[in-house]
């Protein structure tokens, strides 16, 4: 029911603009200039002034809340210049995009009374520093949870504390609770601004809640979602309004029939939290974003976006721009990645353990998600481009799985992710280039982010960061305490070719505290993290200065971190196995040196042997030793490496110990081992004993579900999985991802003509399971064998695999999205590029047979010549 009093003024306004159509059509435009974009009878979020399609790529951050604001204080981070610095960098991304969903329980009393706190000022001073980058606001004022993940819930006062997903869609108190806070929160003013959110034109959509989990009958879904819209109508919002509509996808029409705008979708393709970095071409599950409800009449005019989304666990760089073109291909509008990282906590990656996203810590993936944004808004809306791998190629973009490369390349334009081959479109023509690595463009061996930008013709900006390491994986289990990559800053040589800089330039530093100056040299220099001003022989530059502006950037802004760490260390994953008779070669990455430091292998193998070897630097942070022949005889060798330290002080790894490995009290035998394979020897695939970065389906969690038990062999485990009937897609079995074992075993490759697997069921009829090698161009080769209850030695020849389709793991999310994948022309099968294997039982059988149970035990799997 309205207030009496605002309906008196309500009264007196349209009054006043009756007597008054000059007044009444300036507050029309006004209207128009706070709302600039709307929903078109197609479902299209399109611009007023223009009426052109308006699209929004960007990220979701959430600092202003829960662990986020937490960890800040926790390292005594000043929160407003966190924010600063993150914005800058979400806007040197190009992103025009931020959504998060706010944590209500932080900001409501238990009544839905909104709480003008800490939380809400730092949120509103992250939406008006987002406005002074022209970022655009999505707000969705509904968490529905706790405020604690990684850590514990705090106890709050808000509504979501007493109200589970369930409850808050289903029971009236709950509702009351919402709709008063809804009503507050939209017409709360923001301190910085001083607009309420419907009076702020950067703030330009809403979205009820985030993910809500509907029960019950379906009116009171619809009642729900349109009492919540009514309640935020009832501030004088006019912008469009999205509710979810794949969280709870059995109610999408109940959803659809309400009174919003626009219904919004997720997509978590490789699932979450695997705990590890998944390893293998995901190129095939974006393929494309599959939408179930287009029978739904009301869907129809309703716009689409996505308020998250991330390829979970992923460290390559090609997920982002794909997602792109699929999102584009399904109609989408908005699309915003879950989650930036805090530049205050990416050393770590604690913020959300699957997710790692930061222009300084991860920096090809960041100039993947710039050129992601850059496609969103380039790419038509419901324009495919095949199937994987033909749509690896879209307009100007290219995604390479075998390159971990994402690319953007036009006249203008020039962006990858990492070191590329491609030549630019064209070089005259060039305003922006962007990258990592080395290209036809730049030469540069650092590992961080650049940016090159054209202020006019012979000026030019110039932006590096600081070099990135990953020094451990940054989706296992995280703490403040790891570090997960280390920022180092050193000066590297570069050399740009860009024609309208000419090869004889001068560079001046342009950030606070950069003094460097210089000429470069047949276009080469050397340039230390910063900006800088480079400028053509010739040229009159003196109008450019820090303080200038090129679109949202001063010339002089640069924000990067410094190292939280700074001692020496080691990164390095042993080979598993190499071939005997032959050299080889041991890599390790290395922080926390300098280029005139000492590294040294020592190793030995079981026959005595023992050598100590210099590793070479062969770039920055990349260094190398050559085993020779005479210790690669068949058994297993043990090495450690050496880091010593112009000031002489040693640190050896495995382990970091710091101290004389050579003193007589020198106790620690922390040590990596390798295998030298026979000529005769197999090469073993997958070992149950072993090998536990599986992915199962489905999940079987329960400990009668998934089992490592003992075998006949003694120390060795197999691996049982058991389902008491199979799921809706009609297959149980899981996928192993062994690339990592044939990289040293390449040259006997061609001798292997087997494969062997070790298995057996408890059923008590004979099960037919099919076995497939998954290739890294996403094909997938498969032979049928049958098990009973004993162990048998199941041998495959490699030349009777034949093309199938192969399942999509770990599960995309939602799970109406694609299980299987089959390109359209498979290549011919090539153990050279086989990197995983999948095992299944169930494929094919008669609908009757799928609701029994089933079980597979598998011990081994293994190439045999």
């Amino acid at each position: 029911m309205m207030n009496p009093f605002r309906f008196l003024l309500a009264a007196c306004a349209i009054v006043v603009l009756a007597l008054n159509p000059k007044q009444a059509t300036a507050q029309q435009k006004s209207k128009e200039e706070v709302a600039p974009v709307y929903v078109d009878k197609l479902g299209v979020l399109r611009w007023k002034k223009g009426n052109k399609e308006a699209t929004f790529f960007g990220v979701n951050y959430t600092v202003p809340f829960a662990y986020g604001y937490r960890s800040h204080k926790a390292l005594n981070v000043d929160l407003e210049k966190a924010i600063d610095q993150d914005v800058y960098h979400m806007a040197r991304l190009g992103f025009n995009a931020f959504r998060v969903h706010v944590w209500d329980t932080e900001i409501s009393d238990s009544t839905g009374n909104l709480l003008n706190n800490e939380h809400l000022r730092l949120f509103d001073y992250l939406i008006y520093k987002l406005k002074q980058r022209n970022i655009k606001i999505l707000v969705t004022p509904i968490a529905f949870w706790g405020n604690g993940y990684p850590e514990r819930d705090e106890k709050t006062t808000g509504f979501s504390s007493m109200y589970d997903k369930q409850k808050a869609v289903t029971e009236e108190d709950a509702f009351k609770a919402q709709e008063r806070y809804l009503q507050q929160f939209f017409e709360h003013v923001n301190p910085y601004t001083k607009l309420t959110y419907q009076n702020d034109p950067d703030i330009i959509a809403a979205e009820i809640n985030n993910e809500p989990k509907h029960t019950g009958p379906k009116a009171r879904a619809t009642e729900y979602v349109n009492r919540m819209v009514a309640a935020v109508r009832s501030s004088g919002w006019t912008k469009p309004i999205y509710y979810n509509i794949s969280e709870s996808p059995t109610y999408a029409d109940a959803v659809a029939k309400a009174n919003i705008d626009g219904v919004s979708f997720q997509w978590y393709p490789t699932g979450l939290v695997a705990n590890h970095t998944l390893q293998g071409n995901y190129l095939p599950h974006v393929d494309r974003y599959q939408i179930p409800f287009d029978t739904i009449p009301a869907y129809a005019n309703k716009a689409r976006m996505v308020y998250e989304f991330d390829a979970g666990d992923i460290l390559n760089s090609t997920m982002y721009p794909a997602m792109a073109r699929s999102f584009r291909a399904a109609g989408f509008n908005w699309a915003t990645q879950f989650a930036y990282d805090p530049l205050a906590t990416a050393y770590a990656n604690t913020e959300y353990q699957t997710h790692y996203l930061n222009l300084a810590y991860t920096p090809s993936k960041a100039i993947s998600a710039l050129i992601a944004g850059k496609a969103f808004t380039r790419l038509p809306r419901l324009k495919t481009y095949g199937n994987y791998p033909a749509d690896s190629v879209f307009d100007v973009f290219r995604v390479s799985y075998k390159e971990n490369l994402s690319e953007m390349n036009t006249p203008q334009e020039f962006y990858y992710s990492n070191t590329t081959r491609t030549k630019p479109s064209n070089a005259a023509k060039l305003q922006h280039v962007a990258g990592v690595g080395s290209s036809a463009i730049v030469q540069y061996p650092g590992r961080g982010a650049y940016f090159i930008d054209k202020l006019e013709n012979g000026v030019w900006r110039l932006e590096v960061m600081p070099d990135a390491i990953h020094i451990r994986d940054p989706f296992a289990k995280t703490s403040p305490q790891k570090e997960v990559t280390r920022i180092q800053w050193e000066a590297h040589p570069m050399h740009l070719n860009l024609p309208d800089l000419g090869n004889d330039f001068t560079i001046k530093g342009l950030n606070t505290g950069n003094t460097d100056s210089g000429k470069a040299t047949k276009g080469s220099f050397t340039v230390a993290p910063g900006t800088y001003l480079l400028v053509k022989k010739g040229k009159n530059a003196k109008r450019w200065t820090g303080a200038s502006k090129a679109g949202e950037l001063r010339l002089d802004e640069f924000v990067a971190p410094l190292s939280v760490k700074t001692e020496p260390y080691v990164s390095h994953e042993p080979i598993s196995e190499v071939s005997a008779g032959a050299p080889y070669t041991i890599k390790a990455t290395i922080v926390g040196i300098k280029p005139d430091s000492k590294v040294t292998l020592q190793i030995n193998n079981l026959s005595g042997v023992y050598k100590t070897i210099d590793m070479q630097r062969k770039a920055p942070y990349s260094y190398e030793a050559i085993v020779p022949a005479e210790l690669a005889t068949p058994g297993m060798v043990n090495y450690r490496i050496m880091v010593q330290r112009p000031d002489n002080s040693i640190y050896t790894f495995p382990g970091g110990h710091k101290g004389d490995p050579w003193a007589w009290d020198y106790y620690q035998t922390d040590s990596w081992q390798t295998f030298i394979a026979g000529e005769q020897s197999v090469l073993e695939l997958f070992n149950a004993g072993n090998d536990r970065n599986i992915k199962v389906y489905p999940n079987l969690w329960r400990s009668d579900e998934r089992q490592l038990i003992t075998a006949d062999k003694p120390g060795q485990l197999v691996l049982k999985l058991s389902a008491k009937e199979l799921p809706a897609e009609g297959v149980m079995g899981f996928q192993y991802y062994f690339g990592d074992k044939l990289q040293d075993r390449t040259k006997e490759l061609t001798n292997y003509k087997k494969l062997v697997i070790r298995a057996r069921t408890t059923n008590p009829e004979p099960v037919k399971v099919r076995i497939a090698l998954i290739s890294d161009d996403a094909t997938a080769h498969a032979a049928t064998f049958t098990v009973d209850q004993n162990f048998k030695d199941i041998e495959i020849p490699l030349s009777s695999l034949k093309p199938e389709e192969f399942m999509l793991l770990p599960r995309p999310y939602p799970g109406f999205h694609p299980f299987w994948f089959k390109p359209n022309k498979p290549e011919a099968f090539n153990l050279n590029q086989a990197e995983k294997l999948e095992i299944i039982v169930g494929k094919d059988l008669p609908e009757q047979d799928k609701a029994k149970p089933y079980s597979l035990e598998v011990e081994t799997i293994w190439l045999t010549k």
